[in-house]
């Protein structure tokens, strides 16, 4: 199961790849050295937890993490120990500053942002009064216990269950019922734009230009507002979806600064001792990249694209192994077909040795059949959990798929360790009845062709992609619109897109997602304008250059939040729902980060005053707040919004300041940034 698949990690330190970790006698795990991960490898389990490689007539692998089998939470702890939010030492003005923040940012953006239903955890960090009971405590809102929706998400199995089963909590109904429900298809996206209107209660401004700024990139800035007011919602829409066209940005060039970005595994093998000697770790560079183009990239639907199939058709980066073969397959596989085919993106990824490492395809032959990928290829990454499949589809498909591994760092078929034999899986059935590397090799793609195909995986990839563009609830209309497209253009991507521009839920669901913490970190550096320049007179080190040092402590930030690209360590990604994701110290630090970015703290790059943001500051601090809210989340705010950021400084809306705000413009930004505005996507 999913939330069992947890590929092996020894602790590891910043020292480089070293090959301790790993098997074979260079550093690298292959197919003829593979290793079985179990309690004789120093990774003890619960009892009646077997290790090691499943057999034709036993219990199917169990992987075990270095905490043994118990499940890895990647959200970190809240209470005590959260970083500082204060930026003086005068009480006064400190709980001033807690209680604007609180109120602005609040933990649980309930109902698009209408109303902010802080957990109790929050509320005793920013005042004095007991800690109750959590708001967002799970309660059974549609089923019986056995539901995931009446379970822990540490409980259930896959991935759609996970967000199922936050989803059953009182603040995930309140979402529910302030959703959209259902809706049409209209000619093209600006004229469902057009035509739609929002009626779900939201702090945002109903403007589709700044609501498809939200949805299709990592961070509405003022250049993609004007981009998408230029070109139009459908031309900009169209250039979007052709991502070759647009030019690479300045950070992006800048990636040549990484030494393992571009390698090949087999690259990173031959040149391991003198990456190692730079400090090179390139499973981390490849989540460098990674943040690098979700903050700069002018190919922002792309890369909001990549980072949906990251999650859906998931490798972690760090498992053992992803340092040689994880930029591989972000680049050949999910790059390759992030706006192609989603059936081809399987059969190259059943092919990468990324993935046959990662879920121990590589150990699995005729006499000794691991089901792990096979599992996963049903469960995660086609037709789901409710996809009609039985446990003897899983085994069938298992068989079916022995003689894939890896040797030398390439994928291979080894025809000797292939099951021979009638299969049948789904409805799939074929009499696989050579062993021949090519004719094997065909069949088996056959059948990964055919489940992508499936009708439960149209629905499977449909409300993923609903969810994540769409909303945490998204309405049953449009999840059986996009199946539909998905299908007659037989799992291409670019339709099923230009279906949900085209289709009026989701022009109707402004507010309705909320960012992850990653999101909001990537969103923040946009909105500020950083520059991936260093700033004047920084000094990198001997090692890496100041963008490669920069980029290093962006991800070091995300890891502290609990995000980060890649990052999740079981095969079933993130949870896309924001209900998962209402942590105290998660939502604190990351207004830290706005602050220290405000700061021009990271001297890796380069950061705009905060005093310049706005090109002409007005005279008075009601009309300043205006403009600032404009520049920084692309509207104005509320009456009481607008009070509170006052209280921040001090001072009422009719009082004279100057370009500093009279010295209080970090401040005041960093509290329009702790805002539902800007926390919402």
């Amino acid at each position: 199961m999913a939330d069992q698949n947890v590929p092996p990690r020894r602790p590891r330190d910043n020292r480089g790849w070293d090959g301790r970790q790993h098997p074979t006698s260079d550093g690298y795990r292959d197919l003829d050295h593979a290793t079985t991960y179990g309690p004789a490898a120093g990774y003890g389990g619960p009892a009646g937890y077997p290790g090691g490689t499943t057999t034709l007539s036993g219990q199917g692998s169990r992987w075990v993490g270095p905490d043994g089998f118990g499940r890895q939470g990647y959200l970190p702890a809240s209470g005590a120990g959260l970083p500082n939010l204060d930026d003086d030492d005068e009480p006064g003005r400190r709980t001033g500053r807690r209680r604007a923040l609180a109120a602005l940012g609040g933990a649980a953006v309930v109902a698009g942002g209408a109303a902010l239903a802080m957990t109790p955890q929050v509320r005793g960090l920013f005042r004095d009064d007991p800690v109750a009971g959590d708001a967002t405590g799970t309660v059974v809102t549609d089923g019986t216990a056995a539901r995931p929706s009446g379970q822990q998400p540490s409980t259930v199995r896959t991935y759609p269950e996970q967000n199922e089963s936050y989803m059953g909590s009182r603040a995930g109904a309140a979402m529910r019922r302030n959703s959209p429900s259902g809706g049409r298809l209209f000619d093209g996206p600006a004229a469902a734009a057009a035509a739609t209107r929002v009626t779900v209660q939201t702090v945002l401004a109903k403007d589709p230009v700044r609501h498809l700024a939200s949805r299709a990139t990592f961070g509405a800035t003022p250049k993609v507002l004007a981009d998408i007011k230029r070109l139009g919602i459908d031309g900009w829409l169209r250039r979007q979806l052709d991502p070759e066209k647009i030019a690479p940005a300045r950070a992006e060039l800048k990636l040549a600064e990484l030494p393992t970005l571009k390698l090949t595994p087999q690259q990173l093998r031959d040149q391991r001792d003198q990456l190692n000697e730079r400090g090179a770790q390139p499973e981390k560079e490849t989540i460098d990249a990674t943040i690098a183009r979700q903050i700069w990239s002018d190919r922002q639907l792309f890369e909001v694209m990549v980072d949906f199939w990251n999650d859906f058709l998931h490798v972690a980066a760090d498992f053992d192994g992803g340092e040689v073969y994880r930029n591989s397959f972000d680049r050949d596989v999910i790059r390759a077909h992030a706006l192609g085919s989603y059936p081809e993106m399987l059969i190259a990824a059943n092919k990468h040795p990324a993935l046959l490492l990662y879920l121990n395809q590589v150990e699995s032959r005729k006499d000794a059949v691991n089901e792990n990928l096979a599992r996963e290829n049903l469960e995660l990454y086609s037709v789901g959990v409710d996809g009609g499949y039985t446990e003897k589809d899983v085994r069938q498909a298992a068989m079916l798929q022995t003689g894939r591994g890896v040797a030398d760092g390439r994928y291979v078929f080894h025809p000797e360790r292939h099951y021979v034999g009638k299969v049948k899986i789904l409805g799939f059935s074929h009499p696989n009845g050579s062993a021949d590397p090519k004719t094997a090799d065909r069949v088996i793609d056959q059948y990964l062709t055919y489940i992508a195909l499936h009708s439960s995986t149209a629905r499977y990839v449909a409300r993923s992609l609903a969810t994540r563009f769409v909303s945490d609830t998204p309405p049953k209309s449009l999840v059986d619109r996009l199946a539909k497209t998905y299908a007659a253009n037989k799992g291409l991507i670019k339709p099923v897109l230009m279906t949900l521009f085209s289709s009026s839920e989701f022009w109707a669901a402004v507010g309705q997602k909320v960012r992850w913490p990653m999101e909001y970190l990537a969103a923040t550096y946009r909105t500020l304008g950083v520059r991936p320049e260093a700033s004047p007179g920084f000094q990198g080190d001997n090692r890496r250059t100041p963008y490669a040092q920069g980029l290093r402590q962006i991800q070091d930030k995300m890891r502290e939040l609990g995000q980060y690209p890649m990052g999740k360590p079981t095969p079933d990604g993130y949870a896309d729902v924001y209900v998962a994701w209402t942590s105290v110290g998660t939502m604190v630090d990351g207004w830290n980060e706005a602050g220290d970015l405000l700061g021009g703290w990271r001297k890796q790059f380069t950061y705009p005053a905060p005093e310049k943001l706005v090109a002409r500051p007005p005279a008075t601090a009601g009309a300043y707040v205006d403009e600032l809210a404009e520049r920084l989340v692309h509207q104005k705010l509320s009456a009481k919004e607008k009070a509170l950021v006052l209280g921040v400084a001090g001072v009422t809306a009719t009082a004279k300041v100057d370009a500093t705000f009279n010295g209080a413009i970090a401040a005041v930004a960093r509290t329009i940034l702790a805002s539902p505005q800007h926390h919402l996507r």
